[in-house]
């Protein structure tokens, strides 16, 4: 973080008004290596696709379908956004199936497909992974229960998830959709877990020691696990190696963002790993990028508290989600 850096601020004749709403005023794409170049475009910008949510998460590109979903979590909806649409209610409700709910984040969180395209949700608000029965292509509620206990109690709050090759899921539980988060009546685990489920429905518990897991990815050689904290007071990246068995070992912290949260909204949070490897990131300020050897590369800057990124299915769009924005930057 000691070299210089390079800030491009986007300008206002690169407005589209049939792709875009708007670009982020505020926003900005930041230098730390001029390797960042190879990997987003000098010419780019931070294009507002959607706005005037409470608190846009879990973005999700599917390709058969050429839509982008995304959860907005108070307001227990999933949202879907095609190229020239305004983005309307997908799947209402996301995450919690109760009359009323006593807490702020009772939808789903995390989005993902599984190996036979059917949507998979963190459900908040039911304490759950669940899978949607219906096909993407005529989205309703209804749910098929995928994980909801460990150890025979009660799982906090799934927040993030992601496949690995073989169909093993690996989530975090942090406690952010518990009805009174962290009261004891509520909270039936002593620890915020990450795990694994395998397809045969078994758990295994991989690590308890985050004391806010939240993002999860693989790299892509699957050989490595990287895992966001959003505490404040231990705002970090861990990287884990991934053994034969699944399992994890030699974990180590991959990034230490604490000393940035008092600077710039936001937390470690969601994150995805492209085909290179570099690892987008969203933390304090933005969106960090990392080369795989954990060097920052440089930030999208968005000026909100930001919560999570995808992909489009080639790699050559980054959306993101801040606050009550959802984003979209071509790389």
């Amino acid at each position: 973080m000691s070299c210089k850096e390079e800030k491009r601020q986007p300008q206002p004749n690169e407005k589209n008004s049939e792709v875009l709403i708007s670009l982020l005023n505020e926003g900005s794409i930041e230098a730390h290596n001029e390797n960042l170049w190879a990997i987003i475009s000098k010419d780019a910008v931070i294009e507002i696709i959607s706005e005037g949510h409470d608190w846009t998460e879990g973005p999700l590109w599917v390709e058969s379908e050429a839509l982008l979903l995304y959860s907005d979590i108070p307001r227990n909806a999933v949202y879907v956004w095609k190229e020239g649409q305004k983005a309307k209610i997908f799947l209402q409700p996301s995450g919690y199936e109760g009359d009323f709910f006593e807490g702020s984040e009772p939808g789903a969180n995390g989005l993902l497909l599984d190996h036979n395209n059917d949507l998979v949700l963190c459900q908040h608000g039911n304490r759950q992974v669940a899978k949607m029965i219906n096909p993407v292509s005529d989205p309703s509620p209804g749910f098929q229960v995928l994980a909801d206990r460990y150890d025979n109690k009660r799982l906090n709050s799934p927040n993030d998830a992601v496949y690995k090759r073989n169909g093993d899921l690996y989530f975090t539980d942090p406690p952010y959709g518990l009805p009174k988060q962290m009261n004891d009546h509520d909270k039936q685990l002593p620890f915020q877990g990450v795990y694994r489920l395998e397809p045969n429905g078994n758990i295994t518990l991989l690590t308890d020691e985050f004391t806010r897991p939240n993002g999860i990815a693989f790299s892509p050689d699957e050989k490595t696990l990287y895992v966001s904290n959003s505490d404040p007071e231990m705002a970090i990246w861990k990287a884990f190696d991934v053994q034969e068995n699944g399992l994890l070992e030699n974990g180590r912290v991959f990034f230490d963002a604490t000393p940035l949260v008092p600077l710039e909204k936001g937390l470690p949070d969601g994150l995805k790993v492209d085909n290179a490897g570099n690892i987008f990131a969203t933390g304090p300020g933005g969106v960090f990028v990392f080369s795989p050897e954990g060097e920052l590369l440089g930030k999208i800057k968005t000026g909100q508290a930001t919560s999570n990124c995808a992909f489009n299915s080639d790699k050559s769009t980054l959306f993101i989600t801040a606050d009550s924005y959802v984003l979209r930057v071509k790389l």
